[in-house]
């Protein structure tokens, strides 16, 4: 008999990434065979995501995908939203597994009947049991590994749902994540991306404790000494979190790119206390300052949220003030949308959807201004890129190591190659053209 086929969806966020190539290596491992999501499958898994409204409706989107594909597969749901709202999953017509926050990682052991079910079945546990680590990666989907390191979230953001759907702030230990580090490392895979909900808390919960056995600052020492990684970098790290020490170690490290993802979420302090933060916009300034000090082409990304209850015309004009005068690099936008069970769901001072709509397009105005003027600054420079594996309409594209995305004329054997060049021009898509310089570091 031939092997069940499987495919997975993912959205959302970079952890989910790796946490869908764990389950489906355990899938693999199983004998299934894995195929694109696409295709025809007798398995259809969707790791979800409860981070926005767009998010929850796009899963109805992906079931019918799935449905189109094989009628008769067997659909399952896991993530963050199917740990919030299992029930309103399982409802959802073609759904016939749903899985919480501990149980997704065992997912074949709910698999010995694929029996189509009337009303989806659903194992979820209460979140404050959600308290022992998985460690994860991803591999074999691109040109770069996604590393888990770090999982939950003891902050207790008036916004968010994190803490909610996937428990409190918990670590791998650091020597699994260093033998993870070196098993990518070995697969030839060039670059690691490390991953977590709040990563710069690293080291709590380690041993199953509250105490930090090891700081941020200790892993990033550790992997920087493993053999064979070219680059590392670091996803998104909270501001109060980013130490100088890690900042002047990056600097000078052997491995670690100069790029940071820091979220911001508002320049207004009035807005940052009604969010619940654990930083005001003073102490943004200055890590974005020390970065730059030591890392003068360091690419600095930045996460904001608009149309937060309570924020004015005058608060937005400052966050946008805030952050034209910054020396970032891009701006991730997010529009701000209630999540049942958060404080912010029940504030006064709602802001209306066409003025967050508004708002947030003059943000992604701004970012494309802020890449652009980024990307310029960098022209004349040597870099290293680091090429993906996607033919995009007769072009193949790369990062360099402080996130400029450049292309050029398709080659496979380009793929998964770090390469020297020279940044010369921004083409009319944005991107950078370039130079190459001899001696390429081939695979």
């Amino acid at each position: 008999m031939s092997a069940k086929k499987v495919a997975f969806y993912t959205l959302g966020c970079k952890l989910n990434f790796s946490e869908t190539s764990t389950i489906a290596r355990s899938f693999e491992n199983e004998g299934f065979t894995r195929v694109d999501f696409s295709e025809k499958a007798d398995i259809y898994v969707i790791n979800t995501c409860s981070v926005t409204e767009n998010a929850d409706k796009r899963f109805k989107t992906i079931v019918k995908q799935a449905q189109k594909a094989n009628e008769d597969a067997f659909l399952v749901a896991v993530g963050c939203y199917a740990q919030l709202k299992p029930e309103e999953l399982a409802a959802v017509d073609g759904v016939d597994l749903v899985l919480g926050a501990t149980e997704k990682f065992k997912i074949t052991d709910y698999l010995n009947d694929l029996t189509k079910n009337d009303y989806g079945e659903v194992h979820s546990c209460e979140i404050n049991e959600a308290d022992f680590y998985v460690g994860s990666y991803s591999i074999g989907d691109r040109t770069r590994a996604f590393l888990k390191v770090q999982d939950g979230c003891d902050y207790k953001c008036t916004y968010c749902t994190i803490p909610l759907a996937r428990g409190i702030s918990r670590s791998d230990k650091l020597e699994n994540v260093l033998a993870n580090a070196a098993e990518i490392s070995e697969q030839g895979i060039k670059e690691i991306v490390l991953t977590g909900v709040n990563i710069g808390d690293y080291g709590k919960g380690e041993f199953g404790n509250k105490k930090h056995e090891h700081t941020f600052l200790d892993l990033v020492k550790a992997l920087d000494e493993v053999a064979g990684i070219e680059r590392l970098r670091i996803s998104s790290i909270e501001p109060n979190l980013l130490k100088n020490e890690t900042i002047d170690f990056v600097s000078q490290s052997r491995t670690f790119v100069p790029h940071f993802h820091i979220p911001l979420q508002s320049g207004s302090d009035d807005i940052l206390k009604l969010m619940r933060r654990r930083y005001m916009s003073d102490l943004y300034v200055d890590r974005v300052k020390r970065i730059k000090e030591v890392m003068p082409n360091a690419c600095i990304g930045v996460d904001v949220i608009v149309g937060f209850p309570g924020e004015t015309d005058e608060h937005f004009l400052e966050t946008y003030n805030f952050l034209n005068e910054l020396d970032i690099s891009y701006l991730h936008v997010f529009t701000y949308s209630e999540r049942d069970n958060t404080p912010a769901a029940s504030m006064d001072g709602v802001v209306s959807q066409k003025v967050r709509k508004k708002r947030s397009k003059m943000l992604r105005g701004l970012s494309a201004k802020k890449r652009r003027a980024f990307y310029e600054s960098q022209l004349g420079n040597i870099v290293t890129v680091l090429f993906e594996g996607e033919n995009k309409e007769g072009y193949i594209h790369g990062f360099t190591e402080n996130y400029v995305k450049v292309k050029a004329p398709w080659d496979p054997a380009k793929v998964n190659m770090l390469q020297k060049i020279k940044l010369t021009e921004i083409d009319e898509d944005g991107l950078v053209r370039f130079e190459e310089i001899p001696a390429a570091i081939a695979v």
